[in-house]
């Protein structure tokens, strides 16, 4: 394996959170540092979930999911949704949201959210990419916030094991 750590240190992606809801309507959340748009026309967008993580099997069986931004003081969501289990502990127990398109749990503090219909997934590695088309969109649209980065949350321990 060739080593590409003086590459990747130097990246310093945007912290998303991505929702599902469970197929008895539980929201499930966690924090994801792998995202990107992938298409221009139509839009689309690829989100990639560890297996380890408790939402990645609700996401599989959810039909759509959400895609929040966060901003720099928004650490304490980056905390509850990459820091804690869902098996272990309600990360939406005192957090704003409400259901958005397909009952999907919609952070509604954070700077800018969407949700999107899942069309296909794919398998790299540990994390299984999620191929989405946006549905439905929210939030502040002001590109010049200080968003959540990697950098912003090296503190932070996975909440899941592995």
């Amino acid at each position: 394996m060739v080593a590409v750590d003086g590459f990747t240190d130097r990246l310093d992606y945007p912290m998303l959170v991505v929702t599902a809801a469970a197929d008895d309507g539980t929201p499930k959340g966690c924090l994801v540092g792998f995202a990107s748009q992938c298409s221009l026309s139509p839009t689309r967008f690829a989100v990639w979930l560890s297996r380890a993580n408790h939402t990645y099997e609700t996401a599989r069986r959810a039909e759509f999911l959400g895609v929040h931004l966060l901003r720099r003081d928004e650490h304490h969501l980056a905390r509850t949704f990459g820091g804690t289990c869902g098996a272990r502990f309600d990360k939406f127990a005192g957090v704003r949201w409400e259901p958005g398109a397909g009952g999907v749990p919609v952070l509604t503090d954070s700077c800018s959210w969407w949700v999107g219909r899942v069309e296909r997934y794919a398998d790299w590695g540990d994390h299984v990419g999620f191929h989405l088309t946006p549905v439905e969109t929210g939030g502040d649209a002001s590109p010049h916030e200080k968003l959540l980065r990697l950098s912003d949350v090296t503190d932070l321990d996975p909440g899941h094991p592995g």
